[in-house]
């Protein structure tokens, strides 16, 4: 194959996915559309290379033939086949701790120790950051656990997405005990041996974490927003009306609520039923993932073995042993019977068909735009080769990785292309940036994970808060971008000085100046609306 055979085309089907899915406000259709036009571009400007390889090169027939062999080819991709599995076991698992009324009993308990929306905020905070081993696993589980407690205070479910999904990308990457690591370590030690840096392994990404300022300025971010009652764009407008009418009345994705909600709840249910369930949850993710990883073989340890776990297949083993564990801990004590367990597992299962197609069109998109198709990832990377100043390449390198993972909703991808192209350039550039430029690489590779609407970990949020995903969506796009924006002073800073630590305390700054000018222009915006309808009724 020519290496970027298809150059500028291929940025056309993620501009055409993006732009639908904003304009329509219709993501499915939207990314079917993307794939095709995708596809189209793939089949009929193949060079010959290329041509020589399709099964059809009909120009109508041939986009088809590969759209159709995508979409099965990420359906029955054995890690992703795995997810989907664990998505319908939560959603299972979900109904039958509801209908079991241990949800209900928590969130009866929660009130009596979470006071305001600013302590249910936090509180969906705190407990992202404790559940850092697995984004997907994050985005699931804080969402189901803590909805009932942020709908008690009207907490819109745009919110509650978004402090879901800025608590599972941006924390995974930070810890090195996670799903994330090693493959990070992996793409990362071939190009550093080759160049002969010093520092490779877990010590490389370690030094890199500190610049990793996307991942840090989010959680900061989501703090902030918390305590300083700040909202803005979309979110003040959710919230306002979900203040006003209640959460379950404001972007509510219908299929859901209505499959789980129409269950009857065990008035018998504690709040131990549910935290137990949890636990055990997460004790056996935790369990299975050092199992994967090799742990029990002996010779690795636990932190390695959770670098190198099957993921994917961990969270299988853990929901099937939850939901055995349900089963006996429910039915015996007569909160449910069997045939209403059952039931109620179908009944969440359905609830999840609409992430499960988002998702499944989400990894036939990635793949159009993946190496051996359009190539788009290295072709934008390629554009930022060249002699370049050395205190621009972190910077240069975080907005390009952004772009890539922002318009293919595939971290991992934008990570693959970059890092590896990313390494390459600083060392013939700026070696001794070489702990910024990592770092700046993850950032925007994470910045895309984090807010794209094709992004797996943005779909799972939405999912996980029972929230329009659009809406969460564009909702969470000025946030995302707010920080972006205070991360592109942080990373010119770092290129000038080569330490994280004043651009860190610099982006702090920055970043809270900004959130209390928004703040004080919002409650100027609303003291203005006020007077002016107390005029109307005075007239």
């Amino acid at each position: 194959m020519l290496e970027h055979a298809y150059g500028w085309l291929s940025i056309i089907p993620p501009l055409i996915a993006i732009t639908l899915a904003i304009t329509t406000k219709e993501v499915l259709g939207s990314l079917l559309l993307g794939v095709i036009s995708g596809y189209a571009i793939y089949v009929n400007f193949a060079p010959p290379s290329i041509l020589e390889t399709l099964e059809i090169t009909n120009p109508v027939l041939g986009p088809l033939n590969e759209t159709i062999n995508a979409m099965l080819e990420a359906a029955g991709d054995r890690d992703n086949l795995a997810l989907l599995f664990f998505l319908a076991i939560l959603g299972g698992l979900v109904a039958i701790l509801t209908a079991a009324g241990g949800s209900k009993a928590f969130a009866k308990w929660a009130s009596t120790k979470i006071k305001t929306r600013t302590g249910a905020q936090l509180a969906t905070f705190a407990l992202g950051c404790i559940i850092f081993i697995d984004d997907y696993f994050n985005a699931l589980t804080v969402g189901n656990v803590m909805r009932p407690i942020t709908d008690r205070y009207n907490i819109s479910r745009a919110k509650l997405a978004y402090i879901i999904d800025s608590t599972a990308a941006p924390v995974t990457i930070l810890f090195p005990v996670s799903s994330w690591v090693a493959t990070v370590i992996s793409m990362i030690n071939p190009t550093l041996q080759q160049y002969h840096f010093e520092q490779m392994g877990l010590g490389a990404f370690m030094a890199s974490v500190p610049f990793n300022f996307y991942a840090w300025l989010t959680l900061i971010m989501v703090v902030l927003v918390a305590i300083l009652k700040v909202d803005f764009g979309p979110m003040a407008r959710f919230e306002k009306l979900s203040v006003e009418k209640g959460s379950e009345a404001v972007s509510v994705e219908e299929s859901q609520s209505d499959d789980i909600g129409s269950l009857p709840v065990s008035e018998k249910g504690t709040v131990w039923d549910l935290v137990l369930s949890i636990v055990v949850l997460v004790a056996l993710a935790f369990l299975a993932m050092m199992y994967t990883g090799g742990y029990f073989d002996g010779g690795i340890s636990a932190a390695a073995a959770l670098s190198n776990c099957d993921s994917s297949l961990a969270l299988v083993y853990a929901g099937v042993g939850t939901i055995i564990f349900t089963l006996f801990l429910f039915v015996p004590r007569k909160l449910m019977t069997v045939s209403q367990f059952v039931a109620a597992f179908i009944q969440g299962m359905k609830s999840m068909v609409s992430a499960t197609l988002m998702l499944i069109m989400a990894w036939a998109f990635g793949s159009v735009l993946s190496e051996g198709v359009l190539s788009t990832g290295s072709f934008v990377a390629g554009l930022a080769a060249g002699n370049l100043p050395g205190f621009l390449l972190p910077v240069i390198i975080f907005l390009i990785s952004a772009f890539i993972s922002f318009t293919t909703g595939v971290s991992w991808g934008a990570m693959a292309i970059m890092l590896p192209t990313s390494i390459a350039v600083c060392a013939a550039v700026a070696p001794g940036h070489i702990s910024a430029v990592i770092g700046a690489t993850l950032a925007g590779s994470v910045f895309g994970d984090h807010c794209s609407p094709l992004a797996d970990t943005t779909i799972l949020s939405s999912a996980g808060a029972n929230c329009i995903h659009l809406d969460h969506v564009m909702s969470q796009l000025p946030y995302a971008l707010t920080v972006a924006g205070v991360c592109v002073v942080g990373y010119l800073l770092a290129g000038v000085f080569n330490s994280w630590i004043p651009s860190m305390v610099v982006c702090f700054i920055l970043l809270l100046a900004t959130m209390i000018v928004i703040h004080r222009r919002y409650e100027k915006k609303e003291i203005e609306r006020f007077q002016k309808e107390h005029q109307r009724t005075i007239c």
